[in-house]
C-alpha cells in the first residue's frame, strides 16, 4: 500500500504545558559556563520527571526548546542547542546523512567473504543498525528517508541539507525502474509531498526544506562504463562507493571476487573523468593475505595515478558462519588477525593516508556475536587514533583535521593547494586550514589532460578541439554542524563565505590553465547555490563559462 505522504507530513509544534515544567532544565543547561556529558546528565537527574519516573530525556527538552523558541519565551542560543543534541557528531560535518537500504535482490558477485541472508540485501546482516531499521520498514524508500530525517530532526540535528545513501547489495544490478522509483520516492520524502516522476521530485527538491546536497550509490569496478556514468548522473548520483576491496589480482581471485585490478583503475578513470567523488571499499585480511602485503597493498592506492580516492572506507574482513570463507577456516587454509595484529596494521596504514582523502570508516558495524573468530573490536578507529597519538605519529588524513564543530576566525585561515597526478589529469585539493591545521571548507577541482579522449557527454566537451574538456569541480564542502534553529551563526565556517572564495579561486586557476568552461557535478539541492554563482543547469551537469579565455 502506498504511504500517506499528506499524513505524514512534519507539522509545526506547539506549545505543551509540560513546556513549563522542562524550562527549568533548559535554563540550568544554558547557565553552564562550560559544558560536557557528565554536567548535562548531572542536570537531567537534579529535574526528575513530574510524578518519578525517572529523568526527562534530551528528546523531550529539545522539543520543548523548539517549542519555548517558536513561542517568543527564551532566546534561541546555538550553544544551548548543541549542548542538548544528540549524537552531535552525526551531523557535525554541516550536513544529515540518510542511509536507506535497498530490498533483497541478487548480487552478481560470489565472493567467499560476503555473507548470505536472503532476508538482506546482499553482505548486509539482518543485527546491523541499518539494516533493522530498513526491514522494520520494509525497505520502502520513502518511509526509510521520512523516519530516518524525523529521527535526526528530534535529536536536535538540522535537516534542511540532506546527504542520502543509498545502500544494499550492488546498485548496478538492480533494474533501473526500480532504482528510479527507488530514488523519486526517497526525494518525495525530502519533498513532503507526492511526485508522478522523478524529474518533477528533482525540480521540487531545488527549494524543498530538506534538500538533497549529494546523493551515493555503491557498486562494483566491472559495472561502470559511460552509460552507466549517464545513466548515474541522470538519477542525480554524485558519489560513488566501490569495492576495491584488495589490489592485487591473486588475492582478487582467490577471493572470488569477480573482477580485476584493472577493472578497479578503468573505473576510477571514468568516474573522476566524469566529476564523481571517488570513495573506495579496501578489506585487509582476505584470504592469501598477510600483514605484510596487505602494507603493501595499501600503498597502491596512493603510488597508483590510476586510483588516489577521495574517500576509503577500511573494512577489516570478518569471518562469519553464513560465508564461503568460513569454510576456508575450518579446514585450516585462513587465519584471521589477532585483535593486536590488526590494531597494529590499521594504524600504521592510517598515518599513510594522503591529505586530501577522508577517511570514512575503520570498520564494519558488524555486531560481535556474528565474528567466528579473529578481532570483535567495534572502536578500532578510536584505538588506533590513540596509538598513533602514543607514538609522536600524526594522522593527516581530511576527517583527523575538519574543524568538525569548532569556532573559525577568517584571519586564522589560510589557503593550501595540493596538486597531485591522477591518469586523466591533474587534481588541486584546495583548502581553507586554520593555524591548527585544520580544515574548514575545501574544493576539489580537477584538470583533464589535453590527451584525454574526448568526454562521450558533451556538456564536458568544451568546443574548443578535438581532446579539450572542461575543467571539473567534483566537490565543494564548508565544515560546520547542521542544526535546526535560528540565524546566529558567527564564527561557523559555513557562514564566512568560504564557498564563494573557493569558486572564485577555482575559476582563476581553470583560467590560467586556459580552459574555457567549467563544469559542477550539482546534486540536485545545490543547484540554487550554484545558479547565483553564474552557473547553468546544462544537460546532466551545471557550467560556466570562462569568458576571460576567449581571444
Amino acid at each position: 500500500m502506498p504511504l500517506n505522504t499528506t499524513r505524514w507530513r512534519e507539522t509545526k509544534l506547539h506549545n505543551d504545558p509540560a513546556d513549563d515544567r522542562l524550562l527549568p532544565i533548559i535554563e540550568a543547561v544554558r547557565a553552564l559556563p562550560e559544558a560536557n556529558a557528565h554536567d548535562i546528565h548531572a542536570i537531567l537527574r537534579r529535574y526528575p520527571k513530574h510524578g518519578g519516573g525517572g529523568s526527562y530525556s534530551k528528546h523531550h527538552i529539545i522539543h520543548a526548546y523548539r517549542r519555548l523558541c517558536d513561542a517568543g519565551e527564551i532566546p534561541f542560543e546555538r550553544e544551548t542547542l548543541r549542548r542538548l543534541q544528540m549524537k552531535p557528531t552525526r551531523t557535525i560535518s554541516g550536513v544529515a546523512p540518510v542511509t536507506v537500504l535497498t530490498k533483497p535482490y541478487p548480487c552478481p558477485g560470489q565472493c567467499i567473504f560476503c555473507p548470505t541472508d536472503v532476508r538482506m540485501p546482499k553482505s548486509y546482516l539482518r543485527d546491523e543498525p541499518g539494516a533493522m531499521r530498513a526491514e522494520q520498514h520494509a525497505f520502502d524508500p520513502y518511509a526509510q528517508t521520512f523516519h530516518r530525517i524525523r529521527s535526526f530532526s528530534a535529536l536536535g540535528h538540522g535537516v534542511s541539507k540532506i546527504e542520502l545513501l543509498i545502500l544494499g547489495g550492488t546498485w548496478s544490478s538492480y533494474r533501473r525502474d526500480y532504482q528510479e522509483w527507488f530514488v523519486q520516492r526517497c526525494l518525495d520524502a525530502m519533498n513532503g509531498r507526492d511526485s508522478r516522476s522523478l524529474a518533477e521530485a528533482q525540480k521540487w527538491n531545488e527549494s524543498a526544506p530538506h534538500r538533497n546536497v549529494g546523493l551515493v550509490i555503491e557498486t562494483r569496478p566491472d559495472h561502470i562504463d559511460w552509460n552507466e556514468i549517464k545513466w548515474l548522473r541522470m538519477l542525480g548520483v554524485t558519489k560513488v562507493q566501490m569495492g576495491a576491496q584488495s589490489l592485487s589480482d591473486r588475492i582478487l581471485q582467490i577471493n572470488k571476487r569477480g573482477h580485476t585490478v584493472e577493472q578497479t583503475r578503468e573505473a576510477v578513470n571514468l568516474l573522476r573523468a566524469a566529476g564523481f567523488k571517488i570513495a573506495l571499499h579496501w578489506m585487509p585480511n582476505l584470504l592469501g593475505a598477510t600483514p605484510d602485503s596487505d602494507r603493501e597493498d595499501f600503498m597502491r592506492l596512493w603510488s597508483d595515478p590510476a586510483l588516489r580516492p577521495d574517500e576509503l572506507k577500511i573494512y577489516p574482513c570478518s569471518l562469519l558462519a553464513n560465508a564461503e570463507l568460513y569454510e576456508y577456516w575450518r579446514r585450516g587454509e585462513h587465519r584471521p588477525y589477532a585483535d593486536d595484529e590488526l590494531l597494529e596494521l590499521v594504524a600504521d596504514c592510517m598515518t599513510r593516508v594522503p591529505r586530501y582523502c577522508r577517511v570514512n570508516r575503520v570498520i564494519r558495524d558488524i555486531p560481535a556475536p556474528n565474528i567466528v573468530a579473529g578481532s570483535t573490536r567495534s572502536n578500532l578507529r578510536q584505538d588506533a587514533e590513540r596509538l598513533i597519538r602514543e607514538r609522536g605519529l600524526r594522522d593527516e588524513s581530511l576527517r583527523a583535521r575538519e574543524v568538525r564543530g569548532a569556532n573559525v576566525r577568517a584571519d586564522d585561515l589560510r589557503l593550501e593547494t595540493i596538486a597531485y597526478e591522477t591518469s586523466v589529469g591533474a587534481e588541486h585539493f584546495i583548502s581553507f586550514v586554520t593555524s591548527a591545521d585544520k580544515v574548514a571548507g575545501f574544493v576539489r577541482l580537477s584538470l583533464p589532460a589535453p590527451t584525454l579522449d574526448p568526454s562521450p557527454v558533451a556538456e564536458l566537451r568544451d568546443g574548443g578541439g578535438e581532446g579539450v574538456g572542461v575543467a571539473m569541480i567534483r566537490e565543494l564542502h564548508i565544515y560546520g554542524p547542521a542544526l535546526s534553529l535560528g540565524d546566529d551563526s558567527s564564527g561557523e565556517a559555513q557562514h564566512l563565505g568560504l564557498g564563494a572564495r573557493l569558486l572564485s579561486h577555482t575559476e582563476q586557476i581553470a583560467i590560467e590553465r586556459g580552459y574555457k568552461k567549467i563544469a559542477v557535478i550539482s546534486a540536485i539541492g545545490t543547484r540554487e547555490y550554484y545558479r547565483k554563482r553564474g552557473f547553468e543547469v546544462e544537460g546532466l551537469y551545471m557550467t560556466k563559462r570562462l569568458a576571460s579565455t576567449w581571444k
